[in-house]
């Protein structure tokens, strides 16, 4: 067709194409680069694998453990934390916070009762302990110990066969990993902070309760 005099312009071959290319290249490296920090940094994924926290948590269960709120505040007796073993942190497990930094702890009886003992309860209170199957009692029992700074006391819900600080001693806090946050399978206990608690702490012991706010393992 005649030229008319109006000047004509063309597309380098494959430019379009190639920048589309490039675009999406960018994307999924920036992506990629948010899923990694959310990864480590942020949020992790974990699939419970025994049965140290029945009947709370199950095998198989998904979780979501935030790595970030602890950064900003302490660990609240009542959590569900995930923790790297001490002993051998490759390890990483699921327990119920107990004890806090300051306090005595004291499990005695055959159906072990837990009193805590601390600056503002001098003269102790009994933890109440809702969310525990009465077949799931026994373990270790008539112990005694004083935390200090940045040391937490843990223990499984299935007390009977759950290796926790009972067993390997107090938590670091350097080895917690994250709160649990979310669970999202099985579909029908989808929920946040699974089986936290929060406690009652009176004046004496023998009179707390406990109240068990969502629905609430491994080894």
């Amino acid at each position: 067709m005649p030229n008319d005099g109006v000047p004509q312009f063309t597309q380098p071959v494959g430019r379009e194409g190639g920048e589309s290319y490039l675009a999406l290249a960018l994307y999924t490296i920036i992506a990629l680069g948010l899923a990694l920090v959310i990864r480590f940094f942020v949020a992790a994924p974990y699939v419970v694998d025994g049965t140290s926290m029945l009947p709370t948590f199950q095998n198989w269960n998904y979780l979501i453990v935030d790595r970030v709120t602890y950064d900003f505040s302490a660990p609240q007796r009542g959590d569900v934390v995930v923790l790297a073993l001490p002993e051998d942190t490759s390890r990483d497990l699921i327990k119920r916070v107990i004890g806090l930094p300051g306090d005595t702890v004291v499990i005695s009886g055959t159906k072990p009762t837990i009193t805590v003992y601390n600056e503002q309860n001098k003269n102790g209170f009994v933890i109440d302990e809702p969310y525990i199957d009465p077949a799931n009692y026994g373990g270790p029992t008539n112990i005694t110990v004083t935390l200090g700074a940045n040391q937490y006391y843990v223990l499984g819900d299935n007390r009977d066969v759950s290796a926790d600080s009972r067993t390997w001693g107090v938590l670091p806090r350097q080895d917690i990993v994250g709160r649990v946050l979310l669970r999202l399978y099985p579909f029908n206990e989808i929920g946040i902070f699974p089986g936290e608690a929060r406690y009652a702490q009176p004046a004496s012991a023998g009179a707390s309760v406990a109240s068990s706010t969502r629905s609430a393992t491994t080894k």
